[in-house]
């Protein structure tokens, strides 16, 4: 692991993506205390961090109006 000031980071940024990227872990600091971490990205960093919703949305009831319908009517509520 290798700590780096920010001003040293934005000057060698195209080294610390190929440290990062060859799996080396990027700590930045300023002025003394750590602002940031970099690592290389996996796979399942890139997954979504919502769950599948279909299984309830299934389960709702379906609308009696269309939604563009209940829009302008929240809308004219306001007014």
């Amino acid at each position: 692991m290798q700590t780096i000031n920010v001003r040293e980071a934005r000057h060698n940024f195209s080294r610390l993506l190929n440290a990062v990227e060859s799996g080396e872990t990027i700590i930045i600091t300023r002025k003394g205390k750590t602002v940031a971490k970099l690592e290389k990205v996996t796979e399942n960093d890139l997954q979504l961090y919502f769950p599948d919703r279909s299984t309830f949305r299934a389960g709702l009831p379906p609308s009696s109006a269309p939604s563009s319908e209940l829009i302008r009517d929240i809308r004219n509520e306001r007014e």
